[in-house]
C-alpha cells in the first residue's frame, strides 16, 4: 500500500468541509459533493490525477454496492409513492384532510404525530410523512422548509429513542467484542439521556402550540396552490389523473409496509432460528429488512389495485417507471454523500482515525467527558454526514476510557454521542436523512438545511450545557432538566419577543 501524505492529518477534513461550504454558497449540492470527492481523492493519491480518477471510482462502487438494499428500498418506495399517486389516493386523502384539518396547528400536529408513529426507520419515516401529508401542509399554507424541518425532527429523533428500529441494532452493534457490555442493555440507558433528541421533540411541540417561528424559517413562503376547478357533483369520478383511488387506498398500503418492515427485521434478525424478539430486532440487517418489506408491500398494492380496477395494468407499469425516475435526485445526492464518506473512512484519509487520536489523547478531567464527545460527535457526524458510522468510532473510544464497565457516566457519555451524532447528522447539508427530508417534503435542499440548522443549534446549545452539569454532578438526570429549563427558556423569550414585534 502507498504511502499517503495526508492520512490521519487535520487535512482530513478539507474534503467535507469543501463539499459544505459550496454546498451553502452555490446552492448547488451534486457539484459540490462531486468536489468534496475529487479534492478528498486527490489528497489520497499524493495529488495523481489517474490516481485519485481509480480512487474516486473504487470508492464509489464500493458504496454504492454497500448500499444496494437502500438503493432498490428507495426505488420500491417511490414506486409505491407513483401508485398511490396515479391511484387516486393520495388527493382523496388530501381533500379528507382538507375538510377535517382545517389550521397550520392541526396541520403540523397530525405530521409530527405521524412522524412520531413510524419509528421503525428514517428512511422510511423521512418518505411516508412527505408523501402522505405534503397536500395537508400546502392546503393550510405552511411552508415547504417547515414541512421538511417537522419531518427531520421526527425522524432520526425519534428512530434513536426507539428500541425497536434500525437505529438501535446500529448502535447496539457498535460496542467492540469483548467489552464486556451488552450493546442493547446499554442503549436502553441512554434513552432519557439523549438530550438533543428530547429536547427537539419537546421543541417541536413547542412551536407547534405557539404557531411561530424565528430565523429564516419565518421568511420561508407557502408553496402556491393552483386554483382547483372541479364539480362537487363529479368529484368522486376517476379521471385518467386521479383514479379510482379511495383513503384505505392509501391506508392499507403503509401500514402493510410497516408491518412487512417489521416482520421482515425479525426474519433477518433470525426470529426463525429460536431467536428471542428483541434480539432480532438487535441482531437485523435493517436495509435488506427494508427492501423486502417494500417488495411484498409493492405486490400486495398489485392485488389491492388491479382487480377493483384502482389503476390499469398499464398504469401500473407506467408507475413503476413514474416511481424511479421520481428517486433518481435522491439517489445521486445518496451515492455522492456516500462516496465522500468512504474518501474519508478508515481504508482512505481516515478522518476517524484523526479524531479518535485527538480525543483518546488524555489529559482530559472525566468529569467534562459527555459534553467534549458530544461536540465531537455532532462535529463528525456534521463534515461525514453519517450518524452510524460517528457511533462505531467513539462509542468503542468511549468504551475504553471507561474501561469497559457501565457506570452512570459511561451512560451519558454514550448517550453524548448518540445526541451529537444524530445533531451532526440533523444540520449536516451532505447527510441522507437531511437529503431524504427534504426529498420528501419537496423542498430545495440547501433551503431546508439553512432553515433548520437555527433550530438545530438552539437545541445543541441547549444539550451541551446539560451535558456539562451531567458529567459535573454524574447526574444525567440533572443534565435533562437545566438543558430543558434552558431551552423553554429560550422559546418563551423568542415568542414573547415576536409578539411585542408584532403588535
Amino acid at each position: 500500500m502507498q504511502e499517503v501524505w495526508l492520512q490521519q492529518t487535520i487535512w482530513t477534513i478539507l474534503p467535507p468541509l469543501l463539499a459544505i461550504a459550496l454546498a451553502l454558497w452555490t446552492k448547488e449540492v451534486y457539484f459540490s459533493l462531486l468536489a468534496g470527492i475529487v479534492s478528498g481523492a486527490l489528497m489520497y493519491a499524493n495529488f495523481s490525477p489517474l490516481g485519485a480518477l481509480e480512487t474516486t471510482f473504487t470508492v464509489l462502487g464500493e458504496k454504492v454496492g454497500a448500499n444496494s438494499n437502500i438503493l432498490i428500498f428507495l426505488v420500491l418506495l417511490g414506486m409505491l409513492v407513483a401508485l398511490m399517486n396515479k391511484s387516486g389516493a393520495t388527493r382523496a386523502y388530501g381533500r379528507w384532510a382538507a375538510r377535517s384539518i382545517k389550521s397550520k396547528r392541526g396541520a403540523l400536529a397530525a405530521t409530527s404525530a405521524l412522524g412520531v408513529l413510524i419509528f421503525v426507520d428514517d428512511y422510511f419515516n423521512c418518505l411516508t410523512v412527505g408523501t402522505v401529508m405534503r397536500p395537508v401542509t400546502d392546503a393550510n399554507g405552511i411552508s415547504r422548509a417547515k414541512l421538511a424541518y417537522i419531518i427531520d425532527a421526527t425522524a432520526a429523533p425519534v428512530c434513536i429513542l426507539a428500541p425497536v428500529s434500525s437505529w438501535a441494532a446500529a448502535v447496539g452493534s457498535s460496542l467492540p467484542e469483548g467489552s464486556g457490555i451488552d450493546g442493547f442493555s446499554l442503549f436502553l440507558q441512554t434513552i432519557p439521556f439523549n438530550l438533543y433528541a428530547l429536547l427537539t421533540l419537546a421543541m417541536v411541540v413547542f412551536m407547534i402550540a405557539a404557531n411561530f417561528d424565528f430565523g429564516a424559517m419565518k421568511r420561508s413562503l407557502p408553496v402556491e396552490r393552483e386554483t382547483e376547478h372541479h364539480d362537487e357533483d363529479n368529484e368522486g369520478e376517476p379521471t385518467a389523473e386521479n383514479g379510482r383511488g379511495r383513503i384505505y387506498d392509501l391506508v392499507i398500503p403503509i401500514l402493510v409496509l410497516i408491518v412487512f418492515c417489521i416482520l421482515a427485521m425479525l426474519y433477518t434478525g433470525g426470529i426463525l432460528e429460536g431467536v428471542g424478539v428483541i434480539e432480532a430486532f438487535a441482531g437485523c440487517d435493517a436495509a435488506l429488512s427494508l427492501a423486502i418489506g417494500s417488495f411484498c408491500t409493492l405486490l400486495v398494492t398489485f392485488f389491492l389495485y388491479i382487480p377493483r380496477r384502482v389503476v390499469t395494468f398499464s398504469q401500473f407499469a407506467e408507475s413503476l417507471a413514474d416511481g424511479f425516475k421520481a428517486m433518481v435526485p435522491a439517489i445521486l445526492i445518496l451515492t455522492f454523500a456516500w462516496t465522500l464518506s468512504g474518501v474519508c473512512a478508515e481504508e482512505y484519509l481516515d478522518l476517524g482515525g484523526y479524531v479518535k487520536g485527538i480525543v483518546g489523547a488524555g489529559g482530559i478531567p472525566m468529569s467534562i467527558l459527555p459534553a467534549i464527545f458530544f461536540l465531537v460527535a455532532a462535529g463528525l457526524a456534521f463534515a461525514t454526514g453519517t450518524s452510524w458510522g460517528t457511533f462505531a468510532i467513539l462509542i468503542p473510544i468511549a468504551a475504553a476510557v471507561f474501561g469497559g464497565e457501565a457506570t452512570n457516566l459511561l451512560v451519558v457519555t454514550v448517550s453524548a454521542i448518540l445526541a451529537g451524532a444524530v445533531c451532526g447528522d440533523h444540520i449536516s447539508p451532505i447527510s441522507d436523512t437531511t437529503i431524504l427530508s427534504s426529498t420528501g417534503a419537496q423542498c430545495n435542499h440547501i433551503e431546508h438545511v439553512s432553515t433548520q440548522m437555527p433550530y438545530a443549534i438552539l437545541v445543541a446549545g441547549c444539550a451541551f450545557i446539560g451535558y456539562i452539569v451531567s458529567g459535573l454532578t454524574a447526574n444525567g438526570w440533572m443534565g435533562l432538566l437545566v438543558g430543558a429549563v434552558l431551552l423553554f427558556g429560550a422559546l418563551l423569550t423568542l415568542w414573547w419577543s415576536a409578539k411585542r414585534k408584532a403588535a
